[in-house]
């Protein structure tokens, strides 16, 4: 886009960088990150999710049964544990992002990339509910693909928040 044309652009259009709409900073502290980053701290929780839910399974403490199944041969008790272990590693995500969500505004793995989530204020209601329904949302994927300019996911409009940098 040309500067000729941004200076013809729509003047009630407010839009100058993500998350100018909403009062925060364009770079720095509360500043609205990338999509990349944010990809990266999802995917580092999901493996953090993972290994919990391997661990456990080769701990004995859950699918003992289709483990020795699996073991001991069959396409069938293998993808039954494919299945387990992928549902499993799910609840434990989301089990795991709504405790640290609530508790610290963060996860482990969107911490390492320095983001955190941050109420906007549009909705009033308690932050472990907020926190709930962006976590559900965010499970079922295409919430959190669709997003606006600032990125804000469906997920984080209908719980009322932002992610934004530490």
């Amino acid at each position: 886009m040309s500067d000729e044309s941004r200076s013809t652009a729509d003047p009630d259009d407010d839009f100058r960088y993500r998350g100018n709409r909403l009062g925060l900073p364009e770079e720095g502290p509360r500043s609205v990150p990338g999509v990349v980053r944010r990809l990266v701290g999802l995917a580092l929780d999901w493996a953090v999710a993972s290994l919990l839910v391997w661990g456990a399974i080769n701990a004995g403490l859950i699918g003992r049964e289709l483990a020795a199944a699996a073991a001991s041969g069959g396409e069938q008790e293998a993808l039954a544990l494919t299945n387990f272990t992928t549902l499993s590693t799910l609840v434990v995500f989301a089990a795991m992002s709504i405790l640290l969500l609530t508790l610290f505004g963060t996860t482990i793995g969107r911490r390492i990339v320095g983001v955190g989530i941050t109420a906007t204020g549009e909705r009033s209601w308690p932050w472990f509910v907020s926190m709930t329904v962006r976590t559900l949302l965010l499970c079922l994927v295409i919430p959190a693909v669709v997003y606006d300019r600032d990125t804000r996911g469906l997920h984080d409009r209908a719980a009322g928040t932002i992610a934004t940098r530490y």
